[in-house]
């Protein structure tokens, strides 16, 4: 399974290297993939996770390679849907904010679940919406800087696609990715936690 993980994991990544649109937006949209795959090989002996987590780890990195070889405001498939819905940007960054919530909310679950730092799943459930939501922000604070530090340079990593909402829409689709994944995943993870 490591193998499987790790060769699409590095298929996708010399995929998204090769001619991306932007080298400057491919490294700041590449690098939290790459700084995941340093974290989970220095913890993968002392806390492997499980299945369903390295999986849901694999495709926000996949999203976020994508991402970054066409940048998130021309993702071609987008771009049909775009035209297809009716849609005046590509949406390929609302799905990115999406999972921005949706897999760190997985990945804060086994944590707390398995350090035991919570004693009921309410309050684990509304700090893990709180920390998915506060992740999310810190990453639209990240995106200000980087907009700061490079000027115009930087418009293909923002993708704010001329939409004045951009950063409370990303959070707010953090937040319900957070949610959802709570919702719809907390069953499976703990079958999975008790093997």
């Amino acid at each position: 399974m490591q193998a499987l993980w790790l060769s699409l994991f590095f298929a996708v990544l010399i995929w998204s290297g090769i001619n991306p649109k932007d080298y400057f937006t491919w490294i700041l949209e590449v690098a939290p993939a790459l700084i995941g795959l340093m974290v989970l090989a220095f913890t993968r002996r002392s806390f492997p996770l499980t299945p369903l987590v390295y999986g849901l780890i694999l495709l926000h990195c996949i999203i976020l390679m994508v991402g970054g070889h066409y940048t998130y405001a021309e993702v071609p498939l987008f771009d049909y849907f775009k035209g297809w819905f009716g849609f005046e940007r590509n949406n390929y960054d609302k799905v990115g904010h999406f999972v921005q919530g949706f897999v760190p909310a997985l990945i804060a679950r086994e944590i707390a679940i398995r350090k035991q730092v919570f004693n009921g799943r309410g309050w684990m459930n509304f700090f893990i919406v709180c920390f998915c939501l506060a992740l999310s922000a810190f990453y639209e604070l990240i995106e200000w800087l980087v907009a700061e530090l490079s000027g115009t340079s930087a418009e293909a990593f923002l993708g704010t696609q001329g939409y004045v909402w951009d950063t409370q829409s990303d959070m707010a689709l953090a937040l319900l990715g957070a949610i959802v994944a709570l919702t719809l995943l907390a069953k499976l993870h703990d079958r999975q936690l008790r093997n």
